[in-house]
């Protein structure tokens, strides 16, 4: 018995110990921040030097407590680096799209979001096929490309943000600024998120339902660049010229992705069970994570999510009393946030507290995910205030 904890102990402390790649992984790391440091801190203050510092130290992290985001992070750099370096060989981007065929069908923002977009569409199908096909080949592309569409995303959001100080230098901001760059970064986020849980609970059974929300965002985000050209970049408004923009909208967006997952994966729970009542030997009943695993999975998901939503309102407020000289105006946005978190706040207090689970969960689960997208989307849709620089 005490070989067999002196083992235990043995292996986690193995599993701490700092491997070479991941020696290597921080140090290519702090490599790139000091290079954008050194090319691009004249056009930083003393806070966005922090934030690069900060957000060195978290991908190190990242990196190291989920391994896969280190060749992810690696290939974004990668095209990343191929894309500005044309745009640096042409001078600015009507000339470089018109010259550089890569650039133009690949890794221009554009090029690469509109990848983005076919391969998430194509991994709902492939995940679906896979589920009812009960093939576990599928099943590893639809991964595959999840992946990839989350690499051409990043990609696109990393371009565009180069893109825009060619266009005009005036113009350069970070693109997490407008209402199509904030749904390319849900889309990503959403995908990392989804990403990180299937490796942990080794189950490809859920994609496709998660997946439905990405896609449904990607078909948002296509009316919104043919209807709309909202892909075009714009000047800020000066109220988004602001470090804490930089901190606040990714939080957010980490609340919402999560949010959503746990609606999916509440929907996958009530088929799954109704299923597996009528049929115990069909394909959801047998090929679905146990009830209890996909119930699990819905409050770690919304605790992830509930974490950063949190985070996200107490920086959103910071950011209002250095912009607008108060903490809190009730203005329609900071109200719904409110509804949000006040609504995710009782989920997590039932269940911590009642011991709820299962069907009564899953359908909050989803009602939750009516009361976010309307904070996110139908605010700006039907209602104004100082937000008003997010309206359709």
């Amino acid at each position: 018995m005490q070989t067999e904890n002196y083992m235990d102990e043995f292996k986690d402390s193995n599993s701490s110990a700092i491997s070479i790649k991941e020696v290597v992984w921080a140090l290519l790391v702090i490599a790139g921040a000091i290079y954008s440091w050194m090319h691009y801190s004249n056009l930083m203050d003393v806070y966005e030097v922090g934030i690069l510092i900060g957000s060195t130290i978290g991908l190190i992290a990242l990196g190291r407590f989920w391994p896969s985001l280190q060749p992810y992070s690696l290939w974004v750099a990668g095209l990343s680096i191929i894309a500005l370096w044309t745009y640096n060989s042409h001078g600015n981007v009507i000339t470089a799209n018109e010259q550089a065929f890569f650039l133009k069908f690949l890794v221009s923002s554009q090029s690469a979001i509109m990848w983005m977009s076919a391969l998430f569409v194509l991994a709902t199908f492939s995940y679906f096929f896979a589920l009812f096909a009960k093939s576990d080949y599928t099943a590893k592309i639809s991964t595959v490309l999840v992946w990839a569409g989350a690499i051409f995303g990043l990609v696109g959001m990393m371009v565009r943000w180069r893109e825009s100080y060619i266009i005009n230098p005036d113009y350069g901001h970070i693109p997490v600024s407008s209402l199509y760059e904030v749904f390319i970064l849900f889309i990503v986020l959403t995908a990392l998120i989804y990403l990180y849980y299937e490796q942990k609970y080794k189950t490809r059974s859920l994609g496709g339902f998660v997946m439905l929300i990405i896609s449904s965002a990607v078909a948002f985000l296509l009316w919104y660049t043919f209807d709309r050209g909202a892909h075009e970049i714009q000047p800020l408004v000066p109220a988004l010229k602001s470090y804490w923009m930089k901190i606040h909208v990714p939080a957010n967006f980490v609340g919402y992705g999560a949010f959503s997952i746990a609606a999916m994966i509440g929907i996958a729970y009530l088929l799954t069970e109704r299923a597996a009542a009528k049929n115990p030997d069909g394909v959801m009943a047998t090929k679905m994570p146990k009830l209890s695993v996909m119930d699990d999975l819905m409050y770690k998901t919304i605790s992830l999510g509930f974490a950063f939503f949190t985070i996200a309102t107490i920086l959103g407020a910071m950011w209002a009393a250095e912009a607008w000289g108060g903490y809190w105006s009730w203005d329609p946005k900071e109200t719904w946030a409110l509804i949000v978190w006040l609504n995710y706040a009782a989920w997590l207090h039932i269940r911590m507290t009642k011991g709820w689970r299962g069907k009564p969960m899953a359908w909050w689960a989803i009602i939750g995910l009516f009361v976010t997208t309307f904070a996110f989307l139908g605010v700006n849709m039907f209602l104004s205030g100082l937000h008003s620089y997010g309206e359709l």
